[in-house]
């Protein structure tokens, strides 16, 4: 919990501490009241005594009243947007801590528990800070002050006032103790409860078209039930505090009375106004004193919570990030566009056995180069590792005739041009969504963004949209179909005009003919540029100045199509699964 703090800046701590001297000066008031009781209570028992004395001691009360008010109202603002400073701090910090990590690195927290973490766990730790924080620093000093203030006042009392506050820190350990490794299980569900939501939502065509509506409900049930069932636990538990505190409290009232009753019986007829005067301050200041522990249970009923969503935090922001930034940011060889393996071998962090192995080539500028093979051959992963989603276990990645690893991730990914497998659209306008790539800096202009939208085939359906390439893109664009999305991602990455084009399966949600006049089109746009493209089709890479065949993560081929046709059994194997010998021969 604590480790968070360091996201408080100086401001924040000098209002910190300024807040308490406030509840310094709040205390004082509070506990300044029951001296002014015990004044009239002695001024109302004497005889002679002016109503203009009891009128002041009761106007001081009421002062003592309306001033500690003041001070936590004050108070109360300046936590408050401590808090509120502290939750915009540590959300900004964990989003960019997710910005920064690797893709494995993202894979170690699903995307429903960094949901999670950036919302619920946040608000338990900005209430805990708006409230805990300020109980933190009140209870303490009022029951100490409290009980400074009494302990001259009678040792029967103090023992029974000793006895409830021992009493009380046996209800709190054994409540605390039983609810505490139940919040921890209690934002797990919270994840899951999201991570079932989440699924339903994106599933929803395939949930309907199954007709699988009553097995998301029921499985949501499931999630939601348990939750439920752990909340209503814990609060069953946490309702314990308030019944046994107002019992306590009561109960001491009644055994002060009690005792004070008895000492004013047996003692002399001077000294009965006096015991009469300090059973009615003890009285009130031992009410302070348990009010602090109330104060005290509130904490410990929000600490806990507060703790364990610390610690989900902490987690992400305490994760290694794996993949180092370099320091070249301007070009330092002759070298455009080109992209050279060095005996590349890869391997997820988490498993044991290579995916890429031993891989070397070089696409030159101006090159069209193309990746084929099997499913889980490793053609993704492998134009993966050149924008550094993951960093080479043996070998290097060049860009340049610079080993990307030295690259600054931004100057890096300005010399490309990706186009993911899944396209993606941002909640926004069409033109924004192809502008996407200008590094938020308005480069593009409205010229350029309308060139890459025709060379992507796009122009026909964007026009067509009711206002044009200012239509509205919703997010994940679930507007526009598959083929109409993924054209505009390819255009996203044409109106980079980048050095290196990556294609990532990118065509294979086009049909022939918008695939064969778009790649027509963009072999004349890009031909100073080069294109790496994965892909499923033969068809789509057969004219590809190099063909790259992968099985099983290793080379087994390179070369045109008509050499590979003759020297190389997996991409024939492949190329007749798709098309006849006439049609690939021709």
């Amino acid at each position: 919990m604590f480790k968070l703090l360091k996201n408080l800046g100086k401001k924040d701590f000098l209002i910190y501490f300024f807040v308490v001297i406030l509840i310094f000066g709040q205390v004082w008031l509070e506990l300044k009241m029951p001296d002014y009781m015990s004044e009239i209570t002695v001024l109302v028992q004497t005889e002679g005594s002016q109503m203009n004395e009891i009128l002041k001691n009761g106007g001081y009360m009421v002062a003592c009243a309306f001033g500690s008010l003041v001070l936590a109202t004050i108070t109360g603002f300046f936590v408050s947007l401590v808090s509120a400073n502290f939750s915009m701090n540590i959300r900004k910090s964990l989003f960019d801590k997710v910005e920064n990590l690797a893709m494995h690195e993202v894979k170690q927290f699903s995307t429903s528990s960094l949901i999670t973490r950036t919302t619920n766990d946040i608000t338990q730790i900005q209430m805990f800070i708006a409230m805990g924080l300020q109980l933190l620093i009140k209870a303490p000093i009022t029951a100490v002050w409290a009980i400074a203030k009494i302990l001259n006042k009678g040792f029967e009392w103090s023992i029974a006032t000793g006895v409830a506050i021992i009493f009380l820190f046996i209800v709190i350990g054994i409540v605390t103790s039983i609810v505490l490794p139940r919040f921890k299980i209690v934002q797990k569900l919270i994840d899951k409860l999201n991570g079932v939501t989440r699924e339903n939502l994106t599933g929803i065509r395939v949930v309907r078209a199954f007709n699988a509506e009553d097995y998301q409900e029921n499985k949501f049930e499931n999630t939601n039930n348990k939750l439920t069932n752990l909340q209503l636990f814990n609060q069953k538990v946490f309702s314990v505090f308030q019944p046994v505190m107002y019992l306590t409290m009561h109960t001491l009232t009644l055994v002060i009375y009690f005792i004070g009753a008895y000492l004013i019986e047996e003692a002399g007829l001077v000294d009965k106004i006096t015991l009469f005067g300090n059973m009615v301050v003890f009285s009130s200041y031992a009410m302070q004193v348990i009010m602090s522990f109330l104060m005290l249970a509130m904490i410990f009923m929000m600490m806990p919570r507060a703790q364990i969503s610390a610690s989900r935090i902490n987690e992400v922001l305490d994760t290694e990030i794996t993949i180092k930034e370099g320091n070249i940011d301007k070009d330092k060889t002759n070298e455009r566009g080109t992209v050279e393996f060095k005996n590349v071998s890869f391997k997820y962090p988490d498993s044991d056995e290579y995916l890429l192995k031993n891989i070397s080539f070089k696409a030159n500028k101006g090159e069209t180069v193309a990746f084929i093979g099997s499913t889980g051959s490793g053609k993704s992963t492998l134009i993966n590792l050149i924008p550094r989603f993951y960093d080479v276990t043996d070998g290097e990645v060049l860009v340049d005739g610079v080993n990307v690893k030295e690259y600054k991730s931004e100057f890096l990914n300005n010399k490309i041009g990706y186009v993911p497998q899944k396209a993606i659209m941002f909640d926004g306008t069409v033109k924004s969504n192809i502008a996407y790539g200008d590094n938020g800096n308005g480069s593009f202009s409205e010229t350029k963004i309308k060139e890459a939208i025709e060379v992507a085939q796009a122009k026909e359906f964007v026009e067509k949209m009711e206002n044009g390439y200012d239509s509205h893109m919703a997010r994940g664009g679930t507007n526009v179909s598959g083929g109409q999305k993924q054209r505009l991602s390819i255009a996203r990455a044409i109106a980079r005009d980048p050095e290196i084009y990556i294609f990532d399966d990118t065509f294979s949600a086009l049909d022939y003919k918008t695939d064969s006049i778009l790649r027509k089109e963009l072999k004349k746009y890009t031909k100073d540029s080069t294109n790496l493209i994965v892909a499923q089709r033969i068809g789509t890479i057969m004219n590809s100045d190099k063909i790259i065949v992968l099985d099983e993560g290793k080379v087994v081929g390179i070369g045109k199509h008509k050499e590979l046709l003759k020297n190389c059994d997996v991409y024939k194997q492949i190329a007749l699964s798709q098309l006849s010998e006439e049609e690939l021969t021709s």
